[in-house]
Formats: C-alpha cells, sequence, structure tokens
C-alpha cells in the first residue's frame, strides 16, 4: 500500500507546477490550464484523505465530484471569455487585456 504522504508530495508538486504556470504565464489558455492543474491537484488531496482518513463514508468522493463540476464550469466560462476577447482584441496575452483601462 502507497503511503499518504507519498500522494501529498505528488499533489504538492501538481498545486506547485499550476502556480508556477499561473504567475508565469502570458497566455490566458495557458493560464487556465495551469488553474485546472490545481484543481486536480486538490483532488488528489480530498481523495488521499478520504481513502486513508475514513474510507467506510463517500464525502471525499463527493467533494472530489464537486470539484470536478466546479472545474467544467470554470472551463466553459473561461474558455467563453478567451474567445470573446480574442474576437474582440485579436490577442490572448492577458498582459495586453486592458478592459478596465480607459
Amino acid at each position: 500500500m502507497i503511503p499518504l504522504s507519498w500522494y501529498l508530495i505528488v499533489a504538492a508538486g501538481l498545486f506547485s507546477l499550476g502556480m508556477y504556470g499561473v504567475l508565469s504565464r502570458k497566455n490566458m489558455v495557458a493560464i487556465l490550464m495551469s488553474v485546472e492543474l490545481m484543481l486536480n491537484a486538490i483532488n488528489i488531496n480530498l481523495i488521499a484523505f478520504w481513502r486513508y482518513l475514513n474510507p467506510e463514508q463517500v464525502t471525499g468522493q463527493a467533494f472530489a465530484i464537486m470539484v470536478f463540476a466546479v472545474s467544467a464550469a470554470e472551463v466553459a466560462v473561461g474558455l467563453a471569455l478567451v474567445i470573446s476577447l480574442y474576437r474582440r482584441r485579436k490577442t490572448v496575452i492577458a498582459e495586453n487585456v486592458d478592459l478596465m483601462k480607459w
């Protein structure tokens, strides 16, 4: 049986990779993919803790399914915004999008 710490190390690495992608990327699609990596790291933690702490109940699985639903909604709304911005500004570079500036 794989120890809990291994799952936590993998999830921390995945979350760190996603955080690096969010902070360093300029392309908005790459930023969305990095956010998805971070959400997958959260799912790994939820399932790992559920498996090791209380496998009789389905709370960890239920929370993971909710995270998947939020993730799917985030992708749908995020990509719709990116497509709309691309049609209006002809760019998906996050620094070039200045809708709030005059």
